[in-house]
């Protein structure tokens, strides 16, 4: 018997770790049958407690490519949804799924998941942390950089939100990587001060740097790539107007574009806003990598679910 993994937060694997289930991602691109650790089939629980399209559909059809049949289950569908403590349901499904994924609201939430588990558990969103859509962005740099080891030492720029999950998880897995990552948003929109300690110390051991600021062009001149976000999450649509003022200093746009690389990648997470957080020229223009992005949300994911189910059953073959 092997290891009781979990994917939390970006920083629960370590550098090794994170650039082999990366590997384990190019693999999956280039042969999306690399492995099926799920075949029989075994089921594999996926729970929602907020709308999605790209998660939905990348785990749903990644379960099945992996030989498993993906258990999806809404908010409205379940007994989370009318109050059953979240130890009780993890009780039921840990004795019937192979791995839980859950997209859900407090990271508190996902952690009582793992402290009763006994199958992996994956973090398919939380408020604070967004570790898979990461490690899909990541996959996408070495598909276009040169590979995983090209990731090593470069720089990236995230501007806008810098209060918000997206920027906390690329602070942490930027930090794991060994980049140089920059964050830039508004004053009263910055990362938590422990989620930049936690990267500060892990860029420490393997060579990278951490940068937030209020200024744009810092964050992204000379950048290999550079992200944003929405600037109004799920939800608070109706406070665009007012939420957004704070934030057109960081839109992406082609001024903004030329400070970075000249052959620096473009990555939002979607849904987009054209006009808004990004321009239209830059993500329909040459230097965005979105939609592979999207799609390498599939291949990084399957990579993760088969990297934790080689970890907890002991069997080496999964891992490479």
């Amino acid at each position: 018997m092997g290891q009781l993994r979990h994917m939390l937060r970006d920083d629960d694997v370590n550098h090794d770790e994170q650039k082999q289930i990366l590997e384990l991602g190019m693999k999956f691109r280039e042969n999306r049958f690399y492995h099926r650790p799920f075949e029989g089939p075994q089921g594999v629980a996926v729970l929602f407690d907020k709308p999605s399209t790209r998660t939905r559909s990348s785990f749903s059809i990644g379960v099945a490519e992996l030989g498993g049949y993906p258990l999806v289950i809404d908010k409205s569908g379940s007994q989370l949804g009318r109050g059953e403590p979240i130890s009780d349901t993890t009780e039921v499904l840990t004795r019937m799924a192979y791995a839980l994924v859950w997209r859900t609201f407090e990271q508190s939430r996902i952690e009582e998941m793992a402290r009763v588990a006994t199958v992996p558990v994956v973090n398919a969103l939380t408020d604070e942390f967004h570790p898979c859509q990461v490690l899909a962005d990541f996959l996408t740099i070495a598909q276009f950089k040169g590979g995983v080891d090209a990731l090593e030492g470069m720089t990236i720029a995230y501007l806008g939100d810098a209060a918000n999950n997206m920027s906390n998880s690329y602070l942490l897995a930027g930090a794991v990587a060994g980049m140089h990552v920059r964050v830039a948003g508004p004053n009263g929109f910055l990362p938590d001060d422990a989620v930049v300690q936690d990267a500060e110390a892990i860029a420490a051991t393997t060579g990278g740097s951490i940068l937030v600021t209020t200024d744009p062009k810092e964050a992204v001149r000379d950048a290999d790539c550079v992200f944003t976000d929405t600037w109004v999450s799920m939800g608070e649509e109706d406070q665009y107007a007012v939420r957004s003022k704070p934030f057109w200093p960081y839109q992406v746009n082609e001024e903004l574009m030329a400070l970075a690389k000249p052959d620096a990648l473009f990555q939002h997470c979607l849904p987009a806003y054209r006009g808004k957080e990004v321009t239209a020229a830059v993500i329909d223009g040459p230097q965005s990598v979105v939609w592979d992005e999207a799609e390498n949300r599939l291949h990084a994911q399957k990579a993760l679910l088969t990297w934790l189910i080689g970890k907890q059953r002991g069997d080496e073959s999964l891992l490479v």
